[in-house]
Formats: C-alpha cells, sequence, structure tokens
C-alpha cells in the first residue's frame, strides 16, 4: 500500500469546544487527571510536574499554551504523556493536559489540508494541518512545535524535562 494513501493514525481530544489531535506516535500513554505539583518560577504554560514512575514530568497546560482559557478539572480531563524529540539526538517526556480525551483516528492524507496561514483560531505554525472527519475539522497539532516554545527549551536546557529512555 502506498504511503501516500495509508491513513495516519490520531489521538483526538477535546479543549473546549474544538477537537484537536496529535500524531500517534507521539503518545507514550494517557492519564487519568490527578492533580500535578506546582513549581515556583515555571513558565505560565507549565501546570507543575506529576511522579511518573520516579521521574517528574512537566505538564504543559495546552489552553494556556494556546493563548485560551483553561477549563476547569473535570472527571473528564487527562493528561497526555507525549514523547518530544529534542533535536540533539535525544527525546524528553512532557504531559499536556486536556480537557477530554476522545480516540483514535486514521484520517487519510487526501483528507488533511495545510494549515491556514490566517483566520485560524491557533497560530499556524503550531498546526500540522487540518483533518476532516466526518463532517467536521479536526485541528491536527504538530507536538514538537506546540512543546519547543523558547521558553520550554529553557526547562530542557535546566534539566527540568525528563529524558525519554
Amino acid at each position: 500500500m502506498n504511503t501516500m494513501t495509508m491513513p495516519a493514525q490520531y489521538l483526538s481530544f477535546m479543549l473546549g469546544q474544538e477537537m484537536f489531535a496529535i500524531g500517534i506516535l507521539a503518545v507514550r500513554e494517557i492519564l487519568e487527571y490527578a492533580g500535578v505539583t506546582p513549581v515556583p518560577q515555571m513558565p505560565a504554560c507549565i501546570s507543575g510536574v506529576i511522579n511518573l514512575r520516579g521521574t517528574a514530568v512537566p505538564v504543559l497546560d495546552l489552553a494556556r499554551r494556546l493563548e485560551r482559557a483553561s477549563s476547569p478539572i473535570s472527571k473528564r480531563t487527562c493528561i497526555i504523556v507525549v514523547e518530544v524529540d529534542s533535536g540533539e539526538g535525544g527525546a524528553f517526556v512532557i504531559g499536556i493536559l486536556v480537557d477530554a480525551v476522545n480516540a483514535v483516528l486514521d484520517i487519510p492524507p487526501a483528507e488533511i489540508e495545510p494549515a491556514p496561514s490566517f483566520g485560524a483560531q491557533v497560530r499556524a505554525e503550531l498546526l500540522q494541518g487540518i483533518g476532516k472527519v466526518d463532517g467536521r475539522f479536526v485541528l491536527l497539532l504538530n507536538v514538537q512545535h506546540v512543546v519547543a516554545a523558547s521558553e520550554l527549551a529553557a526547562l530542557a536546557e535546566g534539566g527540568a524535562l525528563a529524558q525519554a529512555s
């Protein structure tokens, strides 16, 4: 099967009333929200850290990162733990706080449009594209760019980000 016709898999989730998705290959696991430990002097988009099997993992509040108001914590609130390439041959692990995780979607490449350069409610460099699924649009986040903000890069340099093993 040609890779251009093979559907790519994405984990879909809600943030407010909008559906987003990230490539399934970046996802390590999904955790039920059980609170985070605040850490002083972290960037505003970092809620704190969680203990993931003995490792402190920072948690990115995606709503704040996208310059939106954070939603109240509910029983559907989750942390998506992702592995992100550090750009130096290594990788680090970070949690992403979302309102609810939906499902794994198969989105054929033909159903993905490039990110618009204007008019979107999310900065274009943070989007991989826009997928069409059952008549709905799904914003496909480029997790590498969402996490690779300069303030998060500073966390990596300071050793606050857990290295992927």
